[in-house]
């Protein structure tokens, strides 16, 4: 199954709101800000973009207005994972409907499964599609981690399960699943930090959510590995860190999709339990964004 093309800068998008629905103008605006900035591709309804806060209709109308936004400019990768499995599959199977180039399937929250149960999970969803998927741990949100050997289980049964999206802290896990599952398997980062250091040990991207304040430079970090510029690579790396650490004063999207409304891209709205930042906390962010002329 052909990856190559699913390499570099995944963006993750926040789903825009108005008024308490969804701001289909601005996600489509954003998509296209991204795009011509260089993005490799563009992501939505993982973390960055609340899913659980939508209902299974808006879900699935982010997906189509996201598609026809993108309109084949780069490869599309929508979050079709849901802590119900049915859900899951029926999210699934209608962005592979409408022409998604790949899934991004988080492992269930809440739930807590066993390594048995997340292995039943996946492979229950990607033997169900017929396009790539990409596994998504995140053991901060999920409260259990995707062990190398369930996807070695998972890949094994199910081919079409080419990657996984790593937000985990844990850089020995990494280097352990890349070694496990060799390096055409797509490894990408979640980890802001991390992006970098990831592409090191043959890692395929990073879906960070600091593309979605700084899209260019995030996108030339890969950009620059590829072209074997490690260094300048190595120095955007850590020119970005203060901005990386800055979208997680509290918890994500609350501080991007603040930083793009001060930088007039989008209305600022989360939907509860999800609430604005702290004043002290906005403060503290304003300040690193004027740092890189953001505002």
């Amino acid at each position: 199954m052909k990856t190559s093309h699913l390499r570099g800068s995944i963006v993750p998008i926040p789903t825009t709101f108005k008024d308490g629905k969804v701001d289909e103008a601005a996600l489509q605006s954003l998509i296209n800000w991204q795009i011509e900035n260089g993005a490799h591709g563009i992501s939505v309804t993982g973390t960055t973009g609340e899913p659980s806060s939508l209902t299974s209709e808006e879900r699935m109308r982010v997906h189509q207005v996201a598609k026809e936004a993108i309109a084949g400019r780069v490869p599309f990768m929508p979050g079709t994972g849901s802590n119900n499995f049915a859900e899951g599959v029926m999210y699934s199977k209608n962005a592979e409907k409408i022409g998604a180039d790949a899934l991004l399937l988080i492992a269930p929250y809440y739930n807590r499964p066993s390594q048995e149960g997340l292995f039943r999970y996946f492979t229950g969803i990607a033997s169900q599609v017929g396009i790539p998927v990409i596994l998504y741990n995140i053991p901060g949100r999920t409260a259990v981690n995707i062990e190398p050997e369930t996807v070695a289980r998972v890949k094994e049964k199910c081919p079409n399960v080419v990657g996984v999206k790593e937000s985990n802290k844990d850089f020995e896990h990494i280097n352990r699943l890349l070694h496990r599952m060799g390096r055409d398997f797509l490894v990408y980062s979640g980890i802001e930090l991390l992006c970098y250091p990831i592409l090191a040990i043959g890692g395929a991207g990073f879906l960070s959510a600091t593309a979605n304040l700084l899209p260019r430079e995030t996108a030339n970090v890969f950009n620059l590995v590829e072209a074997g510029k490690w260094e300048e690579a190595r120095e955007l790396h850590y020119h970005m860190l203060p901005l990386n650490d800055a979208i997680f004063y509290e918890i994500n999207p609350v501080p991007i999709k603040t930083g793009l409304a001060w930088m007039g891209k989008i209305n600022f709205e989360v939907r509860l339990p999800l609430c604005e930042m702290s004043a002290q906390n906005q403060e503290r962010l304003r300040t690193v964004m004027q740092q890189y002329n953001l505002i």
